[in-house]
C-alpha cells in the first residue's frame, strides 16, 4: 500500500477529501502523515481525528525558503513517503525540494492549467470572460502553478457568477479529481512521458470525473 503525506495550510478541504475516501474504500492508500507550515491550521486538527499523525513547522521560524524547505524534507523523508501532496500549502517551493520528491510531488490548482496560473484564479476568470474554467491535478516542477497534466475537471461559468460561486463549483470537482488521481498512482497507473502523463489502459466509469460538464 503507497504511503501518501499531505501539506496543508489552512483548513484542508481537499485532505478532507482524500480522507474521505479512504475511509469509504475508495482510496486504498496509507494516509501516513498530514504537515503545516502553519501550527493553528485547522487542518491539522481534523488529520488527528482521523487518526492521521500529524505535525507543523512553522515557516516563521526560518531565516529564508531554503532554510524551512531542508526542514520540511527531513520530516517527510522521516514517513518514507511515495507520494507527497499538496493540498492547499500556501507557500513557493524551492527547486531543489521540487527536485528532491520530482515525480512523486501533486498538487491541486483551480484553473484549468496553464490558464490562470497563480492566486485569485477565479475572479481572473470572470473578468477574462472565459466560459469554461476548472482545476488540474498535475506533477509539480521548479515552475510555479506549471508540471505534467494528470486530470482536469471542467464547469461552466454562468451568468450572474460571482467569485464565490464560481468557487464552490470548481470546489466540488476538485474534491472528486483529486482523489482519483492519487488513486491512479497508487495503482501505477501514471507514467512521466517528458511533458506528458500517461495513463495506463482498464479505464473503467472513474474516467468520467475528467468530464464532468454534463453533470
Amino acid at each position: 500500500m503507497k504511503k501518501i503525506v499531505i501539506l496543508i495550510s489552512g483548513r484542508g478541504s481537499n485532505m478532507e477529501a482524500l480522507i474521505a475516501a479512504r475511509d469509504a474504500g475508495n482510496l486504498p492508500v496509507n494516509l501516513a502523515a498530514v504537515i503545516s507550515n502553519r501550527p493553528d491550521a485547522k487542518g491539522l486538527e481534523t488529520a488527528a481525528k482521523a487518526g492521521i499523525a500529524t505535525h507543523y513547522i512553522d515557516h516563521k521560524a526560518f531565516a529564508g525558503r531554503e532554510a524551512f524547505d531542508a526542514a520540511l524534507a527531513e520530516c517527510i523523508d522521516g514517513f518514507v513517503p511515495d507520494l507527497v501532496v499538496l493540498a492547499g500549502f500556501m507557500r513557493i517551493l524551492s527547486e531543489g525540494f521540487v527536485r528532491h520528491y520530482e515525480g512523486r510531488l501533486m498538487n491541486i490548482h483551480p484553473s484549468l492549467l496553464p490558464s490562470f496560473p497563480g492566486l485569485h484564479t477565479h475572479q481572473r476568470a470572470l473578468e477574462e470572460g472565459v466560459r469554461i474554467h476548472g482545476c488540474t491535478v498535475h506533477f509539480v516542477t521548479p515552475t510555479l502553478d506549471h508540471g505534467p497534466v494528470i486530470i482536469q475537471a471542467a464547469v461552466p461559468v454562468l451568468d450572474g457568477d460571482d467569485e464565490g460561486a464560481l468557487s464552490a463549483r470548481v470546489l466540488r470537482q476538485e474534491h472528486l479529481i483529486y482523489p482519483q488521481a492519487v488513486r491512479w498512482f497508487a495503482e501505477g497507473r501514471l507514467t512521466l512521458d517528458g511533458a506528458r502523463v500517461r495513463l495506463s489502459a482498464e479505464l473503467d466509469d472513474r474516467a468520467a470525473f475528467i468530464s464532468p460538464l454534463l453533470r
